[in-house]
Parts: structure tokens; sequence; C-alpha cells
């Protein structure tokens, strides 16, 4: 039998495979991308077994849980945790501490003739092992900063960069007020575990090489980029990434239009993807009503609508006008403000093709 295991790190390096069994409303608060919620209780079951040791105390408590999870029931986790051991032989299990709750899913195993090794410390060991290396990494790994105006493709030139994080991707936004994508955000706890671990994975793969991320807010979507990680890119070197307005028209057009619509319709139809895209791209243009103005905003609405419309018909090109006037007259005077404040960073600025030479230079 292998033994239980406190190496996190190889956890997180090696992908392995995890069951969680804490109760789904735990595992829905956070959780890790390598694990399967497969509990010991669900939410009503834990409940009554919490206000049972509060009331009774732990023997009570025990006692209740035997009795909830029992006969059929118990059989048939069982069962699932025997399903995921024999598809995944390299995998743990853990529950929140590490304690009673995954030692009662290992002995049942065990006495099922299955022997699965559990996390010691379980998910808030874990947790916790995660928010320290994402905080020692940002203070001692080196920075490279990739900004340039919306639409310069960062994100594709990023993808190019071997030590490299996408923090929209981790975030599961594009970065901007139209940057929502299909299937939501994960929580904040999520997004840090994710994050956490990408940057273990390049600090393991390449040590000592810098880590390439592209320029962001405080806030990507809903998710908060943690304070260490906010700090080291504040002060992290910037290299500016240049292209010519009808290519960032032709970029954003890909990404928010024809992109968005693919992925919405592959979720809920032709017709229904439509509607869906189209009102998801009105309540975008309305969270800038304000910074744009009444008139401004009146104006790309406009267009907007108009572009909707012929698009129902099969024809999507009139939404590079709207794009074309938001990128000129709104994102690029606050790019242009925002990049004046941290000039002296910018040791760099090319086109991608100038910039990746750049980082191989800077590499030999």
């Amino acid at each position: 039998m292998r033994s239980d295991t406190k190496d996190y790190r190889a956890l997180f390096l090696e992908d392995v495979p995890m069951i969680d069994t804490r109760a789904p409303v735990e595992f829905a608060k956070g959780a890790f991308p390598n694990s399967i919620n497969l509990p010991l209780m669900t939410d009503e079951e834990r409940a009554r077994v919490g206000t049972c040791y509060k009331q009774y105390g732990q023997d009570a408590a025990i006692t209740l849980g035997h009795k909830l999870v029992s006969g059929e029931v118990k059989e048939s986790r069982i069962q699932a945790w025997m399903d995921f051991a024999r598809a995944n032989p390299d995998g743990y299990l853990y529950c929140f501490r590490g304690g009673l709750r995954s030692k009662i899913c290992q002995q049942w195993l065990a006495q099922a003739g299955c022997d699965y090794p559990r996390i010691a410390g379980g998910y808030k060991a874990m947790r916790r092992f995660l928010i320290d290396e994402l905080e020692r990494i940002s203070q001692q790994a080196d920075f490279i900063i990739l900004a340039g105006r919306t639409g310069s493709a960062k994100t594709e030139l990023l993808k190019k960069i071997a030590n490299s994080v996408d923090l929209e991707e981790v975030a599961r936004h594009r970065g901007s007020a139209f940057g929502r994508r299909v299937g939501g955000q994960p929580s904040q706890i999520n997004f840090e575990n994710a994050l956490a671990i990408q940057m273990i994975r390049c600090e393991h793969a390449r040590p000592g090489e810098p880590i390439a991320l592209e320029d962001e807010g405080g806030y990507i979507g809903s998710t908060t980029i943690p304070e260490p990680m906010r700090y080291a890119m504040a002060k992290a070197p910037l290299i500016i990434v240049e292209a010519e307005l009808e290519a960032r028209v032709e970029h954003s057009f890909a990404n928010y239009i024809l992109d968005n619509l693919g992925d919405w319709q592959a979720r809920l139809g032709e017709e229904g993807g439509f509607e869906r895209f189209a009102s998801e791209l009105r309540d975008s243009l309305s969270r800038l009503r304000r910074r744009l103005g009444g008139e401004r905003f009146s104006e790309v609405s406009a267009m907007l609508e108009q572009a909707v419309e012929v698009h129902s018909g099969g024809d999507s090109s009139l939404h590079r006008e709207w794009i074309r006037v938001l990128l000129r007259d709104y994102y690029d005077p606050m790019y242009d403000y925002q990049l004046s404040r941290k000039a002296e960073r910018v040791v760099f600025r090319g086109s991608a093709e100038e910039v990746l030479g750049f980082l191989e230079s800077s590499r030999g």
C-alpha cells in the first residue's frame, strides 16, 4: 500500500488525481483543479451531524453520521470511491483537515479491498501551502509584464513565451468590460489556488528564469489578483506590444464577436446562443455608460444595435465599426494615460515579433 502523503508540491506538480470527501458546499467554496468531489456526507447530512456535535458531543455526532450514511447509501458512496481509485491508482483522498472524514473513507475502502492513501492535513494544509508559495514566489521571482493597447494580441503572444502564466485564462475572463466568457468565472479561492499552482510549475520548470505575465489591473472580471502578486507586478519591467488600430479591431472582432458567439451557440443552440450573445454585448456596453458619457454612449449603442440587427441576418461585419470607435476614443486614451504613469518601467516596445526577439536575446 502507498503511504499517506504531505508532499503537497509533488501533488500539484504531477497533477495527481484527488478525491475531495468534503460536503458539496465546502467544495464549491474552494477546491483544487485536479480534484473531484465524492463526499462522505451531503450538505444536509453534514449540517445535522454538526448540530448534533454542538449539542451532544463527538461520540453522538459520529453515531449519527454512521446512521445517516449506512446501507445502500454507504455502499453507493464506497462504490464511487472504488471506481475513482481503480481509474486513478496513483491518486489520494482528503477531507478538510485530514482527520475523521478521510479516515472513515479510507477505512471503508480498505474493508472493500482497496487500500487508498490520504493527504495529511487535508484541504486546509494544501490551501495554506498554496497561499504561502504564491507569496514566496511573488517576492522572490523576477517578472516581465507584457503591456499594450486593447486588441494588441498580448494573450496570444504570451502563449508563445515558454515561462509564462495567462492570468486571464486562469480567471476565465478576457479582461475588459466585454471579457465575460461562457461558463462564468471560478470562485476567488479557486482562482488563487489555480494561479499558485501555475506559478509553482513555472518556477519548477525554469528555475531562475523571469515569468512573463500580461499587464492587468487589480481585478480580472470578478476575481482579484492576490496582493503579493499585484505588488510584484507593479514593480516589474514593462514590454509594450505595439499594433496598428485596424489589426487591433480585427483581433477584438475575432475574440469578442466571432469567438463569443461561437461559444454561446455551442452552449444554447444557434438561435438561443445568438440572443444571449447580443444580450451580453448590450450588458457589457452598459457598464461603460458613465465613463463614455451620455452622448458617446448613445452613439456607440446605436452602432451596436445596428450591427446586431444586420448580424442576425448573417453579416457580422458592422461590429467592426463600434469596436473601432471604442478602441480609438475610449480604450486608447485610457491606456495612454495609464502608461504615462509607469513609463519609467518600460524596457522595450515593438511588434509581437520584435518582442519575441527581444525576449530571446535577453535569455541568451
